[in-house]
């Protein structure tokens, strides 16, 4: 008897990964979507807008007890898991001080330990041909100050995945980092909490659904990172020609500070 084709998209109550979500709700062969999100009632929305392939699971992935609970429904169930897709993720635009020692620790948490974890819950039950995608970012490429942890969280994520891809080739499971720029999510109403200094424009706002598309075209050409934009494209060439401390002069200066 085979295992049900199952899609694990983490933060997909809103944004990027309810784009993954909508676009995976119809994927030929796909028979559940665990839409994984920190609150029920907005996982509710999903299951109207989406239908009944769409199966909700409200955890925290900051937390390993809740992660631990999903790896449990896992290994009791036994699914084929063709997409595992990490959008949770959590970010604070301000200075270090502006920042308490749970905050700082809750960004490392989900943005590192939870993309480490759920890849390693769900890598067992994948297989030749399978996905796993992580969201990474347009900060992954330099570093950032006043939301430098965001942006070193995100410089794992790429460096993770594009070298777990390479462990994963025999395997023939591909690992795609994905790296947009700035997206019109509400990741940015929740990462301004009015600091003084912090960031504060965000030119060449994208669409969430065309970096899903496009994330997902590069994951099934077997790409290790999609890029979304020429904006994005132009700043990832600038920090491979540039020295990082002219580009956090740059950045700097684009935001006023």
């Amino acid at each position: 008897m085979s295992s049900k084709a199952i899609a694990i998209v983490t933060g997909a109550s809103s944004g990027l990964g309810k784009e993954f979500t909508r676009l995976l709700a119809h994927e030929p062969g796909l028979e559940e979507i665990w839409a994984v999100a920190r609150h029920r009632e907005t996982l509710k929305h999903l299951e109207r807008e989406f239908g009944s392939s769409i199966r909700p699971f409200a955890a925290d992935l900051s937390r390993q007890e809740e992660r631990l609970k999903l790896s449990a429904v896992l290994q009791n169930e036994q699914p084929h898991l063709r997409y595992l897709v990490n959008c949770a993720g959590y970010a604070k635009f301000c200075s270090y001080e502006d920042l308490s020692l749970q905050d700082s620790l809750d960004i490392l948490s989900l943005n590192i330990d939870g993309v480490v974890a759920m890849g390693l819950i769900g890598l067992p039950y994948m297989r030749r041909g399978d996905h796993l995608i992580n969201i990474a970012s347009q900060a992954a490429f330099q570093p950032l100050p006043y939301q430098n942890l965001y942006s070193c969280t995100k410089a794992f994520v790429r460096h993770y995945s594009r070298a777990l891809n390479q462990e994963l080739k025999e395997r023939g499971i591909v690992v795609t980092a994905v790296c947009p720029g700035w997206m019109d999510t509400a990741l940015y109403q929740r990462a301004d909490i009015g600091a003084d200094k912090g960031t504060r424009h965000f030119p060449a706002m994208a669409s969430p659904a065309k970096v899903a598309e496009k994330a997902l075209r590069d994951a099934w050409r077997g790409r290790d990172q999609s890029v979304y934009s020429l904006y994005v494209k132009s700043a990832h060439i600038a920090a491979k020609l540039l020295p990082q401390k002219m580009m956090m002069a740059l950045w700097l200066r684009q935001q006023g500070l």
